[in-house]
């Protein structure tokens, strides 16, 4: 039986992740930095709660993850922890920084320093290419727009480093948006889902939103995370973008979600022109051929299944 630990599984990412091992037969173990607070809301809807072993870890922190490395010694280990929102990581850039870089560095010094073969997977982000008005592949150069995706890119190269240093098994997925209704309302995606139910159910307010014209590569979340399992399954390690290929205007998104609802979208919506950031990103769009060639993945939602899956 393999063994697994997902630093950061109560996201919603970690709760699908989870879910996808357990279901393979792997014994799972979890990470959060403090256990007793977290809802661990994923995990609980899926069903998978019980079967996670959960520990208390602060990836910041190097001898809390040295500690439990020891400890559990696991054959795979998937960071998908960190602060992650872009919005927030204008106003808290330090502290994206250090939990979503410094925490990777410590964990990848902790497998170099335990020297037994782990295989690591690290979750890049598309933030990190900025505008990408061609799709973006493995070649495209990152040009980062937030302290978010600054910190994502350092990270995903602290992991080649370590891989071509120090010879580990090491592989960052490239990540394009990718939901599902584990998301919080601090995504644009939850929050036009979540009003448009309110309105349909008898509320009078208007959503507020700012570009609709933003474009971006949006997926279902189930789909991505068994990207990242194949990710570390594939010999060499290397790194993978993980996209739909197609892109789509929020404006679009917002019509659909609404239309799920039976409303038209213009009655109810309002667009305003105000920036939100500093820097936003215009068009995001991810290039997954190589994830279809080598690791024989490919998203089959679009964004009508994505819309009706949120809205239920």
């Amino acid at each position: 039986m393999k063994k697994a630990l997902i630093v950061g599984v109560s996201g919603q990412d970690g709760g699908y992740l989870a879910s996808l091992l357990l279901e393979k037969g792997y014994e799972v173990h979890g990470t959060s930095r403090d256990p007793a607070r977290a809802s661990f809301a994923a995990l609980r809807t899926l069903g998978s709660a019980g079967h996670v072993v959960v520990h208390a870890m602060t990836p910041t922190d190097f001898s809390s993850v040295l500690s439990l490395l020891r400890l559990v010694h696991a054959d795979e280990i998937y960071n998908l922890s960190g602060q992650s929102s872009v919005s927030l990581s204008f106003q808290q850039p330090l502290e994206t920084f250090d939990s979503i870089t410094i925490a990777t560095m410590h964990l990848l010094e902790c497998i170099r320093l335990l020297e037994k073969p782990v295989r690591f997977y690290s979750a890049g982000s598309s933030e990190m290419f900025g505008n990408t008005p061609s799709p973006a592949d493995e070649s495209t150069p990152f040009r980062p727009r937030s302290p978010y995706a600054t910190a994502k890119a350092a990270a995903h190269n602290a992991v080649a480093n370590y891989r071509e240093a120090y010879g580990l098994h090491a592989s960052t997925g490239i990540l394009f948006n990718h939901e599902s209704p584990f998301r919080s309302e601090r995504f644009v995606t939850s929050k036009v889902v979540h009003a448009a139910r309110r309105i349909a159910a008898g509320s009078r307010e208007r959503l507020s939103l700012g570009n609709l014209d933003i474009r971006r590569d949006w997926g279902w979340a189930p789909e991505y995370v068994d990207a990242m399992w194949r990710i570390l399954q594939h010999e060499p390690a290397d790194d993978f973008v993980i996209a739909t290929g197609r892109s789509h205007s929020l404006r679009e998104f917002v019509e659909r979600a609404f239309a799920c609802v039976n409303l038209n979208a213009r009655d109810h919506v309002d667009e305003h022109a105000e920036p939100a950031r500093p820097s936003d990103i215009a068009v995001s769009a991810g290039n997954p051929a190589k994830a279809e060639a080598v690791l024989g993945w490919k998203a089959t939602y679009d964004l009508d299944m994505i819309a009706r899956a949120l809205v239920g």
